[in-house]
């Protein structure tokens, strides 16, 4: 294993992949800085870009992308005072009330710290579940990853936040488009209208992008105007970092518990963050949480960040996208020429472990060209949406088009950009649309496989009964972890 890890490690620090890994840094801070963009926007822009590169280099691109969102988020949150991604919404509490008292770097320099050690934190839980994880995973054939599928369309209901119903019907949606073409089990065309273009199935990078980035085009030409009116920064970025060292514990309390929460399917996002938050102010003695207390910004920070780590386990060792980002993340493997799954701990342990490295390796110099950035960015955050767009519409389209050089992506690009929107206007979940739609053809080809093997004596298997126990257990222990922590930001905001 050791002689594996530095044999990856060797690879990650080749000149090349070095590039790929720095321009996903730099992309992942700017998707964060943005308020209203988030992983998912930055993933689905990334993906068409990754088809056909070698594993290497594309997960360099992708994963050093992930690594830096919650680091770049943390401006929007603390010069602005809105949440850059969702996972950035506790950060606010006191971040934004440092802001106000001309402390915004001192906030920062905190932030960026916190967010490096719960980033290689993240990683190195990443690096450990994989020994543990390999006997498990080998021991699965067709009836236990069927269950896996099952277990990651269940985390639809927890995606949708206090609609559980919403996100069941939206993950069904993505079911319905992902059917779309060839059957996996019979020598038939399905939902095709006669439509050449559709024989083949409709695009993941099409639909990634449709869903998230054309609803925030829209957002961002009816909210006009610049929003921050507090970009005055004083020289304080090493005086958080010294606060941030002088609450080592709290950081790595806190990063221990976003790594957990990571590893649950459809929890993390906007639910770590704020149980980070109200765990600090339950432990931390003297504190004065929502007036611009330095530890409620260290708290969050490192919990959002470590959960990237833990977030990587079930999607790449299990194939279970716990959000859109890693349904996209997901998706990102296939296009490579990877599958999640036994493979990624036997032939593709290499590239595993080089996304090990590369998570590591992003955050720390995600986190240091966020602390040069500090002044440039605060004076960027007066841009207003409307001249952002057309720069983001010109990306989104030669996106869609690279999928399949065809005009037919170009109006699937609209058609559910538009459905999107609608979903988003009505306030309708769309990660588990995304998820649905990956996980369709698995579902089916496992489901069929399985019944052909072994017919329904499969039901009766003790590891596939265990999962369906497990499915249970999540989805009513999402609701309890989720109603605690909305408790927590109820009590913040007053």
């Amino acid at each position: 294993m050791i002689e594996s890890a530095i044999e990856a490690l060797l690879i990650v620090l080749d000149p090349s992949r070095l590039i790929y890994m720095f321009i996903g840094i730099f992309i992942g801070v700017i998707v964060g800085l943005l308020p209203g963009l988030s992983g998912t926007v930055g993933m689905s822009l990334m993906l068409p870009f990754v088809f056909g590169l070698d594993p290497f280099v594309g997960m360099a691109l992708l994963i050093g992308m992930i690594a830096v969102i919650h680091t770049g988020d943390t401006f929007p949150s603390i010069l602005l005072g809105i949440p850059g991604t969702s996972g950035s919404q506790a950060t606010i509490m006191d971040g934004f009330p440092l802001s106000k008292k001309g402390e915004a770097s001192r906030a920062m320099g905190a932030a960026f710290f916190s967010s490096m050690i719960g980033g290689v934190i993240g990683g190195i839980a990443l690096y450990l579940t994989i020994p543990f994880a390999r006997p498990l995973i080998s021991s699965f054939s067709s009836p236990e990853l069927f269950m896996l599928t099952m277990l990651g369309l269940s985390m639809a209901g927890l995606l949708a936040g206090k609609s559980p119903l919403k996100g069941i019907i939206s993950g069904i949606l993505g079911l319905l488009i992902g059917s779309i073409g060839s059957a996996p089990a019979v020598p038939e065309y399905r939902y095709t209208f006669d439509t050449l273009y559709l024989t083949q199935g409709v695009s993941l990078p099409v639909v990634a992008i449709a869903i998230f980035a054309f609803p925030i085009l829209i957002t961002m030409l009816t909210d006009k105007g610049s929003i921050s009116k507090h970009s005055e920064l004083q020289r304080g970025i090493t005086k958080g970092i010294l606060d941030a060292l002088k609450n080592k514990f709290l950081i790595i309390r806190s990063a221990v518990m976003g790594a957990i929460i990571g590893f649950i399917p459809g929890l993390g996002g906007s639910v770590v963050d704020w149980l980070a938050y109200g765990a600090g102010q339950k432990t931390v003695k003297n504190n004065y949480f929502g007036k611009g207390d330095i530890r409620g910004v260290i708290a969050p920070e490192s919990a959002n960040n470590a959960k990237e780590g833990g977030s990587l386990v079930p999607t790449l060792l299990f194939g279970i996208p716990g959000s859109g980002t890693t349904a996209i993340l997901l998706g990102g493997l296939t296009l490579m020429g990877l599958e999640a799954g036994p493979k990624m701990l036997t032939t593709d342990l290499s590239v595993t472990l080089s996304i090990v490295w590369t998570l590591v390796f992003a955050n720390i110099f995600g986190a240091l060209l966020c602390m040069m950035l500090v002044r440039p960015i605060s004076k960027i955050s007066f841009v207003p949406g409307e001249r952002i767009v057309p720069f983001l519409l010109v990306l989104l389209v030669l996106g869609a088009y690279q999928s399949n050089m065809s005009w037919g992506d170009l109006i699937i690009f609209v058609l559910i950009g538009l459905l999107g929107y609608v979903m988003t206007i009505l306030d309708w979940p769309r990660p588990p649309l995304l998820i649905g739609f990956v996980l369709a053809l698995p579902a089916e080809r496992y489901y069929w496989i399985s019944i052909e093997r072994y017919g329904w004596e499969w039901l009766s298997n003790p590891i596939v009964i265990s999962i369906a126990i497990i499915i249970v257990v999540l989805l009513t222990g999402g609701t309890i972890m989720k109603r605690f922590s909305n408790s927590y930001e109820k009590g913040g905001m007053n």
